[in-house]
């Protein structure tokens, strides 16, 4: 149990931003690492910046490619060993979301080290320590130091057969799209910072984001799959958008077949919404197409920044079958069918059906 610290600061207010809401905005990165595109150098570099992939993918040998991600944040909980958990699970989803397995990551610390007591920070590495035992990873190391924010995350090293790598660029028109997780966690934690959270949607909130996506390895062997993402700080639009840029393909989405999280379409249409989901939207908006009788709150959860989120899949209509049932299989209850890649212009038409 997590050592309770009357003193302490709540970890939400030492940060000005949680979890993948942190995320520098789709448009200011966009423009931050605009440059020529650089030239192939390295024949075995599988995957690596040309289409904001999830991971970078580096080929051994015929048999073996290393696929290599980072990803921290600031506290989106105020539980320590919480906010461990989350960080860990969200880090390792970029492998699974290339269809890999991790095999072992390295920590990232950063810590104001005279406001936290010590055992609090422990409780967050302790966190972490917890969901790679469940991955049956180690922690084989790391980097620290002594941050205004706290700020952890893991560097993550898994492994796949070069021939299962998945990438976000390679959906096809017709493809249905899956998506594996619930939306809302960037409005749950934006209710928790306003300590407006109950606690029955704290579970909730907990659940969905320490809950491991290794449905990913065995999504990526499924021939009829061609394109797999996570959804994360961009939110859902946001990375939709990514795979429809690298794939050249646009994209429809039923709102009403989105999964939702309990309570959070009535949390958003009360104004409780994170800043960064107008950041996302300012991004990306003039890139999708919103039915008029889609309102505010709909908005706002398309383009909601989710921590430790579901994969997007992208998959042809003969083999959605076989994806629900995996989804199924690795206990993602709310996985659904939510639209399709349409041939066009890369943009995302949201109806509500």
């Amino acid at each position: 149990m997590t050592t309770s610290h009357a003193s302490t600061p709540r970890l939400t207010s030492l940060s000005h931003g949680g979890g993948c809401g942190c995320k520098i905005a789709p448009r200011v990165l966009a423009d931050l690492l605009k440059r020529p595109a650089p030239p192939k150098l390295f024949a075995q570099l599988l995957v690596g910046t040309e289409t904001a992939d999830d991971a970078a993918v580096y080929r051994l040998n015929d048999e073996q490619a290393i696929i290599a991600t980072t990803d921290f944040f600031m506290p989106i909980v105020d539980d320590p060993f919480d906010f461990g958990r989350i960080a860990a699970a969200n880090a390792l989803s970029d492998v699974y979301a290339m269809g890999g397995t991790p095999i072992l990551a390295l920590a990232i610390v950063g810590m104001p080290i005279d406001v936290l007591p010590s055992d609090v920070i422990r409780d967050i590495l302790r966190g972490g320590e917890t969901i790679c035992a469940q991955a049956d990873i180690p922690i084989a190391g790391g980097h620290s130091i002594d941050s205004v924010e706290p700020i952890y995350g893991l560097a993550a090293i898994g492994l796949i057969h070069p021939d299962h790598v998945k990438r976000n660029s390679d959906a096809r028109a017709g493809d249905a799209l899956v998506l594996g997780k619930p939306l809302g966690v960037g409005i749950l934690s934006a209710a928790l910072k306003k300590g407006q959270l109950e606690a029955p949607d704290y579970s909730a909130l907990i659940d969905i984001t320490t809950c491991l996506n290794r449905a990913g390895p065995e999504l990526a062997r499924l021939p009829g799959v061609h394109a797999m993402t996570d959804v994360t700080g961009f939110g859902l639009l946001g990375h939709l958008l990514e795979m429809c840029r690298g794939s050249g393909l646009g994209a429809c989405v039923n709102m009403a077949d989105v999964p939702l999280l309990d309570n959070v379409l009535a949390m958003a249409d009360a104004g409780i919404v994170t800043g960064a989901s107008a950041r996302n939207w300012a991004s990306y908006g003039a890139d999708v197409e919103l039915a008029p009788r889609l309102k505010g709150p709909h908005k706002a959860l398309l383009c909601d920044p989710q921590t430790s989120g579901g994969l997007l899949v992208a998959c042809a209509q003969d083999a959605l079958a076989d994806v629900m049932a995996t989804f199924e299989r690795h206990g993602f209850t709310h996985a659904g069918l939510i639209g399709g890649m349409v041939a066009g212009e890369p943009r995302v038409a949201v109806d509500l059906l």
